[in-house]
């Protein structure tokens, strides 16, 4: 394995784009435009769409035999995405009303919810959160 000096102030770049597979880029990018409020960058095509917005990028890409990511899986989860929202009800009611499907747990929170964050899949399939600050 490599080693890399920490030194604070330097890196070997700086991040670009988060890039999810799916079988549908401009389904998803609806999908997360709505839930960040970014707009989808107009130089999309059928199969590539971004969001734009300060800093990083995060891009959808088609993949013809994507398959969804399972929660829990079997496998090591590959990645996940969280969103703060400031209380997980209206959290909840807005991602199920964008489409996203509840996962853990999938029943609507309780007024009192011990946990500080739900999984969801986005339409594609892939988890994220809602998570309190």
């Amino acid at each position: 394995m490599t080693q890399v000096a920490e030194q604070p102030g330097t890196s070997a770049g700086r991040l670009g784009s988060v890039v999810l597979d799916c079988p549908d880029p401009l389904e998803l990018a609806r999908f997360y435009s709505t839930l960040f409020g970014l707009e989808i960058d107009e130089h999309g095509d059928d199969d590539w769409r971004s969001l734009t917005g300060p800093g990083s990028t995060l891009g959808f890409r088609r993949s013809e035999d994507y398959v969804p990511a399972t929660w829990p899986g079997a496998e090591a989860q590959q990645l996940h995405l969280d969103l703060i929202v400031e209380d997980l009800a209206s959290g909840h009611a807005t991602v199920v009303a964008l489409g996203a499907e509840p996962l853990d747990p999938v029943d609507a929170p309780p007024a009192e919810n011990e946990r500080g964050w739900r999984v969801y899949a986005d339409p594609a399939g892939h988890p994220f959160r809602i998570c309190l600050e």
